[in-house]
């Protein structure tokens, strides 16, 4: 297998993060991101103790989760697993808004609970790509009157997959993905694999797996309440033979990651229950992740001239989201 174990092996693989690749993250969960939360019904996160790492959803009504700048505030209650959130854990999250395909991201550590409600202390707040939802076709789904009840053929049905990790420094990071059903993840032979495709390039979650390899997933058929949670230990790979049956619109994933003797647990998910996520809901017409985007940019704390650069030509209006769609048609695979 050409295993990928180094940053040097992985950069040759995919390249080099962009200079401007952290641009669009702040420290703070700012006026727009708080209004995304307002209409958002379900959440993942990431949750890490030391080299540890689980994954839980949590959903209800639109606006369950509240915050402020610094602090996100989630009910105890529409937690599948409360009991992961522990005081110091690293947190990772990642909220879906019906009928938008991207997807805002936080990232913290528990500060405690109290009174029902977990705080969560913001570190980082910023916008994802939406091509992990557009490939896996999200919100066209029909809700699923009967899932596949044998952990083969849900692998088989999913095509969304939320990916924990954990980085060297403790911190978790989670990570949309996405595919149609039969190109997102393969289990044969004890093993499961699923490939990397174009995203937002900041690569954090294949460095944490170079770092540490202990991986927990969220594996989802649009439609279906229920989820498959994965736990095991993960390698990345650029063999050509594990990169070809992913082979989708004739494009082959640079690389694979697997993940031998993986754990899987079937379980029905009340947070998605509660989301009531299809069929989809229009999105909110006054929720733009282009302008978020745009605005991010221009309140990263980073002035240096390329930042300088990049807030003045995100300030021109429709840029953005011209971007944005060139490299959703251009990039997808």
């Amino acid at each position: 297998m050409a295993a990928i174990d180094s940053i040097d092996a992985l950069e040759a693989v995919v390249g080099k993060q962009p200079p401007a690749v952290n641009l669009k993250v702040i420290d703070h969960i700012d006026a727009m991101a708080q209004r995304w939360l307002a209409s958002s019904p379900l959440m993942f996160t990431g949750v890490g103790e030391g080299e540890a790492i689980a994954i839980t959803l949590a959903g209800g009504p639109a606006g369950f989760a509240r915050a402020d700048a610094n602090m996100l505030a989630l009910p105890l209650d529409l937690i599948d697993d409360p009991g992961l959130l522990q005081p110091s854990a690293s947190f990772s999250s990642l909220f879906l808004l019906p009928g938008v395909g991207e997807t805002l991201r936080i990232n913290g550590r528990v500060a405690g609970a109290e009174d029902g409600m977990a705080g969560i202390a913001v570190d980082e707040c910023y916008g994802h790509c939406a091509k992990a939802l557009i490939r896996s076709d999200f919100w066209h789904a029909t809700p699923v009157e009967t899932a596949p009840d044998t952990i083969g053929d849900f692998i088989g049905a999913t095509s969304f997959i939320a990916l924990a990790t954990v980085g060297a420094d403790g911190g978790a990071d989670l990570s949309p993905k996405g595919d149609p059903a039969g190109a997102m993840a393969r289990l044969d032979e004890g093993r499961l694999c699923f490939p990397d495709r174009p995203g937002n390039r900041r690569t954090d979650s294949f460095r944490n797996i170079i770092a540490q390899p202990r991986i927990a997933a969220a594996l989802l058929q649009p439609g279906s309440c229920q989820v498959a949670i994965l736990t095991g230990s993960a390698a990345l790979t650029s063999d050509e033979d594990a990169r070809a049956p992913f082979t989708v619109q004739d494009k082959t994933p640079l690389l694979v990651t697997r993940v031998d003797e993986p754990q899987i647990a079937l379980r029905k998910s009340p947070a998605l229950e509660r989301a009531r996520l299809w069929p989809a809901a229009d999105a909110p017409a006054d929720i733009k992740p282009a302008k978020m985007f745009a605005e991010h940019v221009r309140l990263n704390r980073d002035k240096g001239l390329g930042a300088r650069i990049a807030s003045a030509a995100v300030s021109i209006p429709g840029l953005m989201q011209r971007a944005l769609d060139k490299d959703y048609k251009d990039n997808l695979y």
